[in-house]
């Protein structure tokens, strides 16, 4: 039987914090209106479409990583999407906000890992940056990430160097160019990974039962409508209940234990060191965006007004960031 007229499309898997991420990525690969990309948060969906001129299919899940479903809902969510994007993606777009830590996204990945095997993260994914419209005017993204982001560095390391965004440009051809580029690290990653899509025995079980199931539609509808002659099935019947046949797959044997947050409180003795690194990425933030002439002496008397605390700890710290601007300035003024 001849393989499927779908392989020669390009298939990616979008993983996101929450659905608006994936929503945004979609519709900026295929030009999707929101209307056509459904409003179910917890459903898995897939979209078909031409970018770049290539044929695409976009696959999107429920919150990859940090969503608190139960087991077993997790368990249906990763079968369809599994099942949607069979025999196998060619890149899974991770959605990472160039604004948050990179914390979960890095667990996202060590799920992806343990799912699909290491190949999944280091040759198949690519690290899709959104909210960079809080980059500064003249900064790019690429100076961002190696200037003040090492855990983005890692991330980015982790997924062969392999990053993008859709955001660059707002409008005009512009979009169309960051849509193409997109598509051209795809192609080359699968180049360098030297298989045609991602391969394992995962995807391998379900595009087993994909095909199963596209056999038994057809089955059933060849039953319904008698004919004296049973001519082979053709492979144009069986993309015509492709799709019907992806959506009946049932769950998969997924072994989840371990892998993902189990979606209970976090302790207080474990939240702490996240708002003070939460805390920390905000004053980094803030100190990023001043000028360079001042910004040891701000974020000098940023740490001040943090240690003594308080309103006091604000009123302390402007004024010791304040007066060693001045002193600074004073100097270089003396050097000229």
């Amino acid at each position: 039987m001849a393989a499927s007229s779908s392989q020669s499309e390009l298939i990616l898997v979008v993983l996101g914090p929450d659905k608006a991420e994936e929503r945004g990525a979609i519709r900026s690969t295929l030009g999707l209106e929101d209307n056509q990309q459904g409003t179910d948060v917890q459903d898995c969906s897939k979209h078909r479409g031409t970018a770049a001129g290539r044929r695409v299919e976009v696959v999107s899940s429920p919150a990859w990583y940090g969503s608190a479903c139960s087991p077993e809902e997790r368990t249906t969510h990763i079968s369809s999407f599994i099942a949607l994007s069979s025999p196998g993606p060619h890149a899974f777009l991770l959605c990472v906000p160039v604004n948050g830590r990179a914390h979960d996204e890095s667990k996202a990945l060590d799920a992806l890992a343990k799912l699909f095997g290491p190949d999944a993260v280091s040759k198949n994914t690519i690290v899709l940056f959104t909210h960079t419209e809080e980059l500064g005017e003249d900064e790019t993204l690429e100076q961002y990430i190696i200037t003040w982001r090492k855990d983005l560095q890692e991330l980015v390391g982790r997924c062969g160097d392999r990053y993008h965004t859709l955001e660059s440009c707002k409008a005009g051809g512009e979009e169309g160019k960051a849509v193409e580029e997109l598509l051209e690290k795809v192609e080359q990653a699968v180049k360098e990974s030297g298989s045609k899509h991602l391969s394992c025995p995962l995807y391998q079980e379900a595009e087993g039962r994909v095909r199963q199931r596209q056999m038994e539609i057809i089955r059933q509808r060849r039953e319904e409508e008698p004919s004296d002659s049973q001519p082979e099935v053709t492979e144009e019947e069986m993309d015509a209940v492709r799709e019907e046949a992806e959506k009946s797959v049932g769950d998969l044997d997924l072994d989840l234990g371990g892998i993902f947050p189990s979606g209970k409180q976090v302790s207080s003795s474990s939240a702490s060191p996240s708002w003070l690194g939460g805390l920390w990425e905000k004053l980094v933030g803030w100190f990023r965006w001043l000028p360079s002439l001042v910004r040891i002496e701000a974020l000098f008397g940023a740490l001040v007004g943090l240690f003594v605390g308080g309103p006091m700890g604000g009123t302390v710290g402007a004024t010791v960031g304040s007066v060693a601007t001045e002193v600074n300035r004073r100097k270089t003024e003396k050097k000229n």
